[in-house]
């Protein structure tokens, strides 16, 4: 309440004594946007002209969506890790597509770029399916066909305090306290086996807090891509793991007794102090009104409910047309046709200046980069604009 009484006063106080562009001057709009471009892949990437430009139509599309929207931190799900040439496809994608004008847009000049391993299709050497091979790619660390697919980029034009950056890769399930873990204890399924539950690490790809000076501030991007909660049985693996992947971030911002467990990959303990500002991004696979129940439980109500966070509840017409779930008032919030999956989601302590969803109507000219053939991709690009001051 008191943050947005002060929000209140500043705006009446702008109108009353006449000094909007002196205030404006000091309260900058900056742009945030999370984007899952389906299976963003080298062999995309490698489909070149004869100036290295990038010439695949969904990469293409997508590329023009980014540079439509203009962000100025953005992160993309999707993209494949590349463990034999230490992350160049993060690069690859930015100089052959979003750094080239695509359809006369405005080229992207990001100059900072997050791209570190995950944990997809990394084999593990256990049988977490349970069908007596260990080289499936639901038997990696996260579901992956090879090392480092469905991988995550952070991609920037303001300074990464690249020393600062926390990783949670290696964090185990069986490390956080009330897990969900199916291993039979506490009354919950049997799945995993001892040695299965000794080795399984919680994050599906990796979490990812990233502090970057936006504005001459700090802000923490908690970056993820938590496991789909679908593909398994009565057993409810993959929801139970969305579950608590979700959770990690609940409990960092939390802190306390709550963040006790969690250590980064180099083992120290970690939790965000409580006057840090942060943004939580990513594909989260996570529904808030049809996404399933895990104990009773809608995994992402543990970041809506967060006393930590905001839902600016970004929206847009296209979706509100377009095939789906018939839930009255729910539609236009949609970023997939199931529904809502990608959050941009602020810290309470930021001024929220303008979201959205890029899903433009029928019968414009943008609908065709979202439309078959070589649609950009199954998601939506999902934006947030907030006011910083220096």
């Amino acid at each position: 309440m008191q943050n947005g009484l002060r929000w209140l006063f500043l705006t009446l106080a702008v109108g009353c004594v006449g000094m909007p562009n002196a205030w404006a001057r000091e309260h900058q709009k900056v742009r945030f946007a999370t984007y899952n471009i389906q299976e963003l892949s080298r062999e995309k990437l490698d489909q070149v002209d004869a100036m290295s430009r990038g010439t695949h139509p969904q990469l293409c599309k997508a590329a023009e969506i980014v540079q439509r929207m203009q962000p100025e931190v953005l992160l993309i799900n999707e993209i494949d890790y590349d463990f034999d040439t230490k992350g160049q496809n993060a690069k690859l994608f930015r100089d052959r597509y979003l750094a080239v004008s695509q359809n006369g847009q405005k080229p992207l000049a990001f100059t900072e770029i997050v791209f570190e391993p995950v944990n997809t299709g990394v084999p593990s050497g256990q049988d977490f399916n349970n069908n007596g091979k260990t080289d499936d790619p639901e038997d990696a660390f996260g579901f992956g066909k090879y090392p480092g697919q469905y991988g995550m980029a952070l991609y920037s034009i303001h300074p990464v305090q690249k020393n600062k950056i926390h990783t949670f890769r290696n964090l185990l399930w069986k490390d956080v306290p009330g897990n969900l873990l199916p291993d039979g204890a506490n009354g919950r399924p049997q799945w995993y086996a001892p040695a299965q539950v000794a080795v399984f690490r919680l994050s599906s790809k990796s979490h990812w807090d990233v502090p970057i000076t936006v504005k001459s501030r700090t802000i923490h991007f908690l970056c993820s891509h938590p496991t789909p909660p679908v593909f398994d049985g009565a057993e409810d693996r993959n929801g139970r793991r969305n579950h608590d992947e979700i959770r990690l971030w609940a409990d960092y911002l939390s802190g306390g007794d709550r963040a006790q467990y969690i250590k980064d990959d180099s083992g120290k303990p970690s939790s965000l102090p409580a006057t840090e500002s942060f943004i939580v991004m990513g594909d989260l696979n996570a529904e808030p009104l049809r996404g399933d129940l895990v104990e009773g439980k809608r995994p992402i109500d543990l970041l809506l409910k967060h006393a930590r966070v905001a839902d600016p509840k970004p929206q847009s017409e296209g979706a509100e047309e377009a095939n789906g779930p018939a839930i009255a008032g729910y539609k236009a919030f949609r970023s997939h046709n199931f529904g809502r999956l990608d959050y941009v989601l602020p810290s309470k302590d930021l001024a929220v200046a303008g979201t959205g969803v890029f899903w433009p109507k029928k019968g414009t000219a943008e609908r065709a980069l979202i439309d078959p053939p070589n649609e950009a991709s199954d998601h939506r690009l999902v934006w947030l604009d907030v006011l910083l001051s220096p």
